[in-house]
C-alpha cells in the first residue's frame, strides 16, 4: 500500500504551508498528493503550485466536481498540468450532490451515472487526440445542435498534443451502481467512510478488480491521542456534519452509505438531531464503533496495529489528511512513513 498526502480544499483562508508539507511528504517517499474542492477554492490551482515545487509525486484531484467544468475544459486543464508536471497528473472527479450541482453550479443533477459516462467519453476522446471529438448524448452533445444552436459547430481536435494519450481518471463514488460503473469505466476509485472490517458492503465487486485498477482512500481521519474517547471526537464531529447536514433530508448519499455499513438507526437519529439544530446531540449520537472503524484514532501503538488491517483491504493508496497545524501534520507524515515505507 502506498501513501498519499491529502491537502483538501481551503476553509476560510488558504492553507499557508502547502508547498512545505508536500515537499516533506515527497522527501519521505509518499507516492501522491491530492487536492479537493467544494464551493470555495478550486482543486487545480493549488495542485499546479505543488507541481512546480516537487519532482516525483503523482498529482491528483480528489475530487474535482464534474459539473464545474465541461469535459472539454477539464481535458484542456488535465493536458496542461500533465505537460507542466512531466506526466504526473491524475484526473479525479465526482458528481457531487444536488445541493451543490443545482445550488452552486445552476445545473440539473438528473441522471448522474449517465452524465459521468458521457463526460468521461468526451474527456478521453480529447486527451487521446486520435480524431475530432463527437458525442451525441443526453447530457453532452458535441457538436451542439440543440435548442438555440446556430448550426455552425463542427467536430474539433485539440490544438495541443497530449504528453500522454491516456491520463488516468479516478472517480469518487458511494452508491452501489456508481461504484460498479466506476470499476467498469475508470482507472481508479475513491471510496468514502470505508472500514477494513466492513469492506464487503459492495459484495464481490472489490474482489474482482481490473488489473492496475487503483483504490485510493482520499483522506482518512487521523487522531493521535492516548485518550481514545477524545481521539474519536473529531471523526464524530465530521460524521455528524456529513450525515446530518451534507445533503437533503430525503437525499443524503453519506447517510445512505452509513446505513449500508449497518448503522441505519444511528444515521437516522444523527440526521434528525442535526437538522433540528441540536448539533451537539447529533455528535453524541455518532456510535464510537463507527467513528473508530473509519479512522485511525488513539495511541500510536494502537494505530500501528490497526494499519495491519488496512493493508489487508483492496486499498492501493492511503492518503493522510492535513490539519491546520503544520508541525503536527509533519509529525503524522513521518509516523506513517516509518510504519509503512
Amino acid at each position: 500500500m502506498k501513501l498519499g498526502l491529502q491537502l483538501g480544499y481551503w476553509q476560510r483562508h488558504p492553507y499557508p504551508k502547502t508547498v512545505e508539507l508536500a515537499q516533506e511528504a515527497e522527501r519521505l517517499g509518499y507516492d501522491s498528493v491530492w487536492t479537493g474542492e467544494a464551493y470555495g477554492s478550486d482543486a487545480f490551482s493549488p495542485l499546479i503550485w505543488v507541481a512546480a515545487h516537487t519532482k516525483k509525486m503523482r498529482l491528483g484531484t480528489s475530487v474535482a466536481q464534474l459539473s464545474a467544468r465541461t469535459p472539454a475544459c477539464a481535458a484542456m486543464t488535465a493536458m496542461t498540468i500533465d505537460h507542466l508536471s512531466g506526466g504526473r497528473f491524475i484526473m479525479g472527479v465526482g458528481v457531487s450532490g444536488p445541493q451543490i450541482v443545482e445550488g452552486w453550479y445552476g445545473q440539473s443533477f438528473r441522471r448522474p451515472l449517465e452524465r459521468t459516462r458521457e463526460w468521461l467519453d468526451i474527456f478521453r476522446q480529447i486527451v487521446a487526440r486520435e480524431e475530432p471529438v463527437q458525442l451525441q448524448g443526453n447530457s453532452f452533445r458535441l457538436p451542439y445542435d440543440g435548442e438555440g444552436s446556430m448550426g455552425l459547430g463542427k467536430p474539433l481536435k485539440s490544438i495541443t498534443h497530449p504528453l500522454r494519450k491516456n491520463i488516468p481518471v479516478f472517480i469518487g463514488a458511494e452508491g452501489p451502481k456508481n461504484v460498479a460503473q466506476t470499476v467498469a469505466i475508470a482507472d481508479g476509485w475513491f471510496p468514502l467512510y470505508m472500514s477494513p472490517y466492513n469492506w464487503n458492503i459492495y459484495g464481490d465487486l472489490l474482489n474482482n478488480l481490473p488489473p492496475d485498477f487503483e483504490v485510493v482512500m482520499p483522506s482518512i481521519s487521523i487522531n493521535i491521542n492516548d485518550d481514545l474517547e477524545q481521539a474519536l471526537l473529531p471523526t464524530k464531529f465530521m460524521l455528524a456534519l456529513y450525515i446530518g447536514g451534507m445533503g437533503a433530508r430525503n437525499m443524503n448519499f453519506h447517510k445512505e452509505l452509513v446505513i449500508r455499513m449497518g448503522y441505519g438507526e444511528a444515521a437516522q437519529k444523527i440526521q434528525d438531531l442535526y437538522l433540528d439544530g441540536r448539533k451537539e446531540e447529533a455528535v453524541a449520537a455518532v456510535p464510537d464503533e463507527l467513528a473508530d472503524e473509519i479512522s485511525l484514532s488513539g495511541p500510536r501503538e494502537r494505530i500501528a496495529e490497526r494499519l495491519v488491517d488496512w493493508k489487508k483491504t483492496p486499498l492501493t493508496t492511503l492518503a493522510i489528511g492535513r490539519s491546520d497545524n503544520f508541525e503536527r501534520d509533519v509529525e503524522n507524515l513521518r509516523f506513517f512513513a516509518e510504519q509503512m515505507l
